[in-house]
C-alpha cells in the first residue's frame, strides 16, 4: 500500500517559480488520496487558465509516478478562493496612494447629473474645513476637471512619478491635462483599467486626508477598476430628481453594494431653481427624487443642490463656487455635505 506521507515528501520538490515554495506547503496541492496503485490529488490554481497549469501537472505526475508501486496519478484542478489567492499572491501596493488616509468616489449611473461639479466643490469644502485633499479625475472618456479649474495641459514629472497640479489648496490630476482640450480619448476596456491604475500608482499624491475621485457615468470598467483597486473606498452617490436619473443611480448603487463598498450618502443635484422674480422654488426636474431614493435604499440624503447661476458660472470660468462664493447659500450646502461625509467616513474603514 502506498503511504500518503511518502507522496507528500516527493511533492516537496514541486515548487512555485515565483514564491520559491513547494505547492504542498502553500496549500496548492491538497486532498491527496491513494487507492491501490493510483494516487489522486487536487491542484488549486488562481484560475483554470493559469499558464502554469500544464507545467505543474507534468511535474506532479513525474514526481509521483517515480514512487515505487505507483502506476498512475490523477490530478484534479480546482480554483483558489479569493481569500486564499489574496493571501498567497497579495497585490503590490500602489505607490502613489500609499499615504492617503481616506478615499471618496463621486459616482452615478447617469451622465449629466453634475458629478464633476459635486466632486470639485465637495473637495474644496473639505479643504475649507482644514483637510488635505486631492482630486482625481477618473473620467477617462470625458475629463472635465481641468476646465472647471482652468488648468493647463502641462504636467511635471519627478523621477518616474507624476506630480499633481496644485490649485485652491487641492492636488489635482486628470487625463484632460495630458492632451488638447478638444482631443478625443479612445479607450478599450483593458486600457481603461491600466490607465486608472497608473493614475493611482504613478501620481505622487503624497500625504492626504482625502482623495476625492470623480468617476465617469455608468457601471463599466472605470468603476469596477476603482472598486477592485480600492476596497475601502467610500462612495458618494449623485442624482437629480427625475425618475430617469434615479433608475440609473439604482444600478450604480447595486454595483457598489455587490462589491461591498460603503455608500456614505446621496446628493440630489439640480433640485430646484430660484427665480429672481419669485420666492417659490421652481421644480424644473421634478421633486422628491432624492428623498424617495434615500428611503428605498436606506442611504442618507446629505444635501440638495439647487440650479444656481453661480455654480454654472464657476464651472465655466475655472473659479468654482467654493472659491468664488463659499459663504453663499449653496456654498453652505456644500460645506454641510462635506462635514457629514467627514463624520461618516471613519466608520467606513
Amino acid at each position: 500500500m502506498i503511504e500518503e506521507n511518502i507522496i507528500r515528501q516527493v511533492l516537496q520538490t514541486v515548487l512555485h517559480p515565483k514564491l520559491k515554495k513547494s505547492l504542498i506547503d502553500i496549500g496548492m496541492i491538497r486532498n491527496i488520496s491513494t487507492q491501490g496503485d493510483v494516487v489522486t490529488l487536487t491542484l488549486a490554481l488562481k484560475n483554470d487558465r493559469s499558464p502554469l497549469r500544464k507545467v505543474f501537472i507534468d511535474e506532479i505526475e513525474k514526481a509521483v509516478t517515480a514512487v515505487p508501486g505507483v502506476s498512475a496519478v490523477t490530478v484534479q484542478v480546482a480554483t483558489l478562493s479569493q481569500e486564499e489567492a489574496e493571501k498567497l499572491f497579495p497585490k503590490a501596493p500602489l505607490r502613489g496612494i500609499a499615504k492617503v488616509k481616506q478615499f471618496l468616489a463621486i459616482a452615478s449611473g447617469k451622465g449629466g447629473v453634475g458629478k464633476t461639479t459635486i466632486a470639485v466643490n465637495v473637495a474644496l469644502a473639505l479643504v475649507k474645513q482644514g483637510y488635505s485633499v486631492g482630486l482625481l479625475d477618473a473620467d477617462v472618456y470625458g475629463p472635465s476637471v481641468p476646465v472647471m479649474l482652468a488648468l493647463s495641459n502641462a504636467m511635471e514629472q519627478q523621477g518616474n512619478m507624476i506630480v499633481p497640479r496644485e490649485k485652491y489648496g487641492l492636488r489635482i490630476m486628470s487625463l484632460g491635462m495630458t492632451a488638447g482640450q478638444n482631443d478625443a480619448f479612445i479607450w478599450r476596456g483593458p486600457l481603461v483599467s491600466k490607465m486608472i491604475h497608473q493614475l493611482l500608482d504613478q501620481v505622487n499624491w503624497g500625504e492626504l486626508d482625502y482623495l476625492v475621485i470623480d468617476l465617469p457615468p455608468g457601471t463599466g470598467d472605470p468603476s469596477i477598476t476603482i472598486a477592485q483597486a480600492l476596497p475601502h473606498c467610500a462612495i458618494l452617490m449623485v442624482t437629480t430628481p427625475q425618475e430617469v436619473a434615479l433608475a440609473d443611480v439604482r444600478r450604480s448603487i447595486s454595483l457598489f453594494n455587490k462589491t461591498g463598498h460603503p455608500i456614505v450618502g446621496l446628493v440630489e443635484n439640480m433640485s430646484y431653481f430660484l427665480c429672481a422674480h419669485s420666492t417659490q422654488p421652481i421644480d424644473i426636474f421634478g421633486r422628491g427624487g432624492g428623498e424617495k431614493l434615500s428611503k428605498e435604499s436606506d442611504i442618507p440624503l446629505l444635501g440638495a443642490i439647487p440650479l444656481d447661476l453661480e455654480v454654472r458660472q464657476g464651472g465655466d470660468s475655472g473659479v468654482p463656487l467654493m472659491v468664488s462664493a463659499p459663504d453663499s447659500a449653496t456654498g453652505a450646502i456644500f460645506l454641510t455635505i462635506a462635514r457629514q461625509v467627514a463624520d461618516r467616513l471613519p466608520s467606513c474603514q
